[in-house]
């Protein structure tokens, strides 16, 4: 069986090099055409509409970074992050389902905004009723309402003094490039504080377990193994991801 398959092997790698030798001795190796065209335009309207799709993608392409530095999600991912590493559950649950659980709660939280600016921006854009630039300057409006709430005054004005952009009036007209690294590292405060009350009762049952063990003379056993089933007894017990998602639904509102 072994000196069959042997055999085609070589058969298929034979014919190979002689179709090969043969195209080369033609001079018609197929190589593909790859060209980049611009065709000729009747209006500059065609040429705009082109860069606009262009901008698009582009913006598409970017939608990864919005979801994560706009929305809730920076601080939701932290604290899940937070609950498996005080569990010391290594990878259960896996980052997939992490993510996953991050988005759908994103989503949920944020679609009072997201309705607000489809019904506000997006549906009279669609109509023709406002301009682009229009359109824009309504739909943010929400997103920035959603994102100041959240945000430190001490961290919104770290960026207004280091961006040298003068005072602003109001909270509202502080630019995106300086409000979104501002919400961020606010959000990253919030998860960690959250993180650090998450830790508390986690840690106690480690030192109980270590000190029950150590005052038995097992020095050789990791606490971690006998401490693990407790932890995860105590989170069951009171219901820990309905706390944990209660809990993060409600700091934002």
């Amino acid at each position: 069986m072994k000196k069959k398959t042997v055999f085609i092997i070589a058969l298929i790698a034979a014919v190979s090099m002689l179709t090969y030798k043969a195209h080369a001795a033609t001079g018609t190796l197929p190589i593909p055409k790859i060209s980049l065209n611009i065709d000729n335009s009747g209006s500059p309207k065609d040429y705009v509409d082109s860069i606009k799709v262009l901008i698009l993608i582009t913006v598409l392409s970017l939608a990864p970074s919005f979801i994560v530095l706009m929305t809730s999600f920076t601080r939701i991912i932290v604290v899940l992050s937070f609950v498996r590493n005080a569990l010391s559950t290594q990878q259960t649950p896996p980052n997939q389902v992490l993510i996953a659980l991050a988005l759908f709660l994103t989503f949920f939280i944020m679609s009072p905004v997201y309705s607000k600016v489809n019904s506000e921006a997006v549906q009279p854009y669609l109509q023709n009723k406002i301009t682009q630039e229009q359109a824009i300057q309504i739909g943010e409006k929400p997103i920035k309402e959603f994102m100041l709430k959240q945000t430190y005054q001490k961290d919104l004005a770290l960026f207004v003094d280091s961006s040298k952009i003068g005072k602003i009036d109001k909270p509202e007209d502080t630019p995106l490039r300086v409000l979104i690294p501002a919400f961020t590292i606010s959000e990253l405060k919030t998860a960690f504080e959250i993180g650090f009350l998450i830790y508390i009762p986690f840690i106690v049952i480690d030192m109980v377990v270590a000190s029950i063990l150590m005052s038995m003379g097992m020095f050789m056993l990791p606490p971690i193994t006998i401490s693990l089933p407790f932890k995860i007894l105590l989170f069951i017990m009171v219901d820990g991801w309905n706390l944990v998602v209660k809990s993060l639904i409600q700091s934002f509102m």
